[in-house]
């Protein structure tokens, strides 16, 4: 199998992204627990135009990484993976099984609750932290399974939008919602024009951004929009979609996501750890992600196989479906960004921060153990080959 130039761009770009993460989580730590601690948080709630940093981080700079989100999800279904959709089943009922038990071990522990809201937390999958561990492994992880996370990933964070804009949306603002749909449908006109000038689309996708934020819906869900706006093409390195692509991998895994972790993992350690974890809300998130994920993930799968629906990729055995199931709980990035979403309490959502970091590091590092033994070193021939 060869993979293209931009999707090894986006392997290796995510893979040490991932590892910047790691260094940016651990500074954050030390330095909310530190003697600068407080005013290290408060820097955070400065306010700049009306809007803390954090907001702006989370509603403005989140929106950039949901535009490559999108724009990656829209190159899978044109020319990657989900492109032919026999080949695209596999990662697909991966990631429902990968949706569906994890919801329903945190349903389990929450149902009737006020954690109930918490549900789609232990749902998400960090596509830079789970790429960055694979990575580790070197020369023994196939193309093929590296595809399967990718994609696997991409269509979790898919739901996660989806659940996002129709579970954690409290208030509507009709009249700037449709503001911001109509300059949506402008967009989409102009990509019928055939117009391919970028400026105009991000423009009009930051008029979309503020009139999003101002609507109720969560501003974040403009970047996806704004990405199936912009023009594909036939996806060639001419096209807008690649090009915007292209210069986005940087700055969102080297800058915008390891921002967004300075200024969401400045968690103060207080309290008993074991009572923490023994809430209800955190062990929905635990379990759902350190066995939700993996289970749900292979058994969906496998099943999806043993009926003929679709085929286990020649290169890779059932051992290393239920590593990469296990990197797939790793949700940090979306796990944290959906805890912020779902509870008002601080005392909850630092809590719910902390089992998440706790779950995706267990999670990451069963996962990497179990692909370390079951993945076989590959042949220099069978490496990545760039098309």
């Amino acid at each position: 199998m060869k993979a293209t130039k931009l999707f090894k761009e986006f392997f290796e770009s995510e893979k040490a992204g991932g590892l910047v993460l790691i260094a940016c989580t651990l500074v954050s730590l030390a330095l909310a627990n530190s003697n600068f601690g407080a005013n290290y948080q408060s820097f955070f709630q400065t306010k700049l135009t009306g809007l803390s940093i954090e907001h702006w981080i989370n509603d403005g700079l989140m929106a950039i990484f949901f535009l490559l989100i999108g724009l990656e999800l829209e190159r899978e279904i044109y020319k990657g993976e989900l492109s032919n959709f026999k080949d695209a089943l596999f990662p697909i009922f991966g990631a429902i099984g990968g949706l569906i038990f994890p919801a329903g071990i945190y349903l389990l522990f929450n149902y009737g609750l006020t954690t109930q809201s918490g549900i789609g937390i232990p749902m998400a999958t960090d596509i830079a932290f789970a790429l960055g561990i694979l990575s580790l492994l070197g020369n023994k992880v196939p193309l093929s399974l590296k595809v399967f996370l990718t994609a696997l990933a991409i269509i979790d964070d898919l739901f996660a939008i989806i659940i996002i804009a129709v579970f954690y949306t409290k208030t509507l603002f009709f009249t700037n919602l449709f503001i911001a749909l109509g300059v949506f449908a402008l967009l989409l006109i102009f990509n019928r024009l055939k117009v391919r000038n970028l400026f105009i689309y991000l423009i009009g996708g930051v008029v979309m951004w503020y009139f999003m934020l101002n609507s109720g819906v969560h501003a974040t869900i403009t970047g996806v929009l704004l990405a199936f706006a912009i023009p594909f093409g036939n996806g060639d390195e001419a096209s807008s979609s690649y090009k915007l692509q292209h210069f986005l991998h940087k700055p969102v895994a080297f800058v915008i996501l390891p921002v967004f972790a300075l200024a969401n993992t400045a968690i103060i350690f207080s309290g008993s750890i074991a009572q923490i974890l023994s809430e209800n809300y955190s062990l929905g998130i635990s379990l759902g992600l350190i066995t939700g994920k993996p289970l749900g993930i292979f058994l969906l799968t496998f099943l999806a196989v043993t009926f003929g629906l679709c085929k286990l990729p020649k290169d890779l055995n059932w051992k290393s479906i239920f590593g990469v199931g296990l990197l797939g709980g790793i949700g940090f990035t979306m796990s944290i960004f959906i805890t912020l979403l779902a509870f008002d309490n601080q005392v909850i959502i630092n809590n719910s921060k902390l089992v998440i970091l706790f779950a995706s590091l267990i999670a990451g590092l069963l996962g990497f153990l179990t692909l370390k033994f079951s993945l076989k070193p590959i042949l220099a021939k069978e490496k990545l080959n760039v098309e």
